[in-house]
């Protein structure tokens, strides 16, 4: 009989939670302080891989422009390359990742200055890449690759790097029988999250540990069908990373830029503005899709300056990055992916000190000059200049700043050094930059000055 009272107390334990712990609301959820490390980390990694990395044509959402809403472009890419009675499903013996080599992957994020990553793990096509115990047959296990592809990139991340794992998980899939059944009853039933996301994510979490948990697709679904805040308060109370993981705001319909750990509003959003809450601005190398696609065209993918600029408004505005690659269904990350995150990398080297740990500044952009934005770096009581476009004449004009004791003010250049100022009436400072050959350059695309000593 005590035996018997010690399970039933701790099933108990487990469906409630301690008296200390969040509660299934979202007030409650709401409350729960934001992990001090992903605010820090700035910069982050959106992988999208899975079975529409086969056709590679078009977007992500290859088979819903498809088979849904038949649009002429996808219609006509099959019917000219592909035989009749050809399936969506024909794809995942096609997803074959023979180069897939997750250390190279690991090392290639490492050097883009990036924190943390966030791999695809069911996209709203269903496929999971993991062995899912409720996708059979519909994996990267049982079918395509053979592999537990999350496992191999969550095991090569934590053996040598520091990036933190992150997890994105679609909560509907377009034409799963379960959903489509549910979408019927007006979501009057629960048939598919019981059986299916559900239990998917309570497996994730447990299974690999994500320190970010990456929701998306609700189908129109309200939170309530979704048990989100039941599966919320269970992650926070009791699940192996309710420390440190944290969460986004796509956890059922009207939920998204309200709910949740931290907003991302839309895809590529920028505020523009400052946020009463942390935010993240998930955006794609590939203006116009997610996956990678083969016939995407040089001037498809952002450029290296406006990847800068991008990365500096948003820290600016007190937000994250999360900038997406899309791999080959052979497991390869594009030169043209490798050589932006390397790229991006290369400048952190230099301008990280602005970046990291850093806060949004009482001021945004400067009063006087165009394209210039700051950061604030508590720890070392410094306001930085980040400056996108170099002056002709040499000579920068901030009026932002203003000079508490000009005596102890320092000016210098990020990756350079100390710079000549002049105090500006009735306030500001007249910055002058070095004459510097192209070579001599401590960076290129944008330029951080550091001023200390200012209000």
């Amino acid at each position: 009989m005590a035996w018997r009272c010690l399970v039933v107390f701790n099933v108990i334990s487990v469906i409630i939670g301690s008296s200390s712990g969040y509660e299934p609301t979202w007030e409650s959820i709401d409350s729960r302080p934001l992990p001090e490390w992903y605010d820090q980390a700035k910069f982050g990694i959106f992988i999208h891989w899975g079975v529409f990395s086969v056709p590679s044509f078009g977007s992500e959402w290859f088979w819903w422009y498809w088979q849904k809403q038949h649009m002429q472009p996808y219609v006509n890419f099959m019917k000219n390359n592909y035989p009749p009675g050809f399936q969506y499903q024909d794809f995942a013996h096609q997803f074959t990742a023979e180069f897939f080599n997750a250390k190279e992957w690991v090392d290639i994020f490492a050097s883009s200055g990036a924190k943390y990553i966030v791999l695809t793990t069911k996209h709203h096509e269903g496929f999971t890449l993991w062995g899912s115990k409720t996708s059979w047959n519909w994996n990267a296990v049982d079918v395509g690759p053979k592999r537990d592809l999350v496992g191999e990139v969550a095991a090569a991340l934590r053996s040598g790097s520091d990036l933190r794992l992150g997890l994105y998980h679609s909560l509907f899939e377009w034409f799963n029988p379960l959903f489509e059944q549910d979408a019927a009853s007006g979501f009057k039933t629960r048939l598919f999250p019981d059986a299916k996301s559900l239990p998917e994510l309570y497996d994730l979490v447990n299974t690999y540990r994500p320190e970010v948990l990456w929701s998306d697709g609700d189908g129109d679904a309200p939170d309530q069908y979704w048990n989100s805040t039941g599966f919320l308060a269970w992650l926070y109370n009791d699940s192996p990373v309710r420390d440190t993981v944290v969460t986004n705001d796509r956890w059922g319909y009207g939920s998204i830029c309200k709910h949740g750990g931290y907003y991302t509003c839309a895809d590529r959003y920028m505020p523009g503005h400052l946020l009463a809450r942390k935010w993240e601005n998930c955006m794609s190398i590939d203006r116009k899709s997610w996956g990678y696609r083969r016939e995407a065209p040089l001037g498809d993918y952002l450029t290296i300056e406006q990847l800068i600029t991008t990365l500096v408004e948003t820290v600016s505005l007190g937000g994250n990055l999360l900038l997406n690659v899309g791999p080959t269904h052979d497991g390869r990350i594009s030169p043209i992916y490798e050589e932006r995150l390397r790229q991006v990398g290369g400048w952190l080297r230099v301008n990280g000190e602005a970046i990291y740990n850093s806060t949004a500044w009482r001021a945004q952009n400067d009063t006087l000059t165009p394209n210039v934005w700051y950061t604030y770096g508590p720890q070392r009581k410094a306001v930085y200049a980040f400056l996108l476009d170099w002056p002709k004449d040499g000579v920068v004009d901030l009026g932002a700043p203003v000079l508490s004791s000009p005596g102890r003010t320092q000016v210098e250049m990020l990756g350079y050094g100390s710079l000549q100022w002049n105090p500006m009436k009735p306030s500001g400072v007249q910055v002058r930059l070095p004459l510097l050959a192209f070579n001599q350059m401590p960076c290129q695309w944008a330029w951080a000055l550091k001023i200390t000593g200012v209000a």
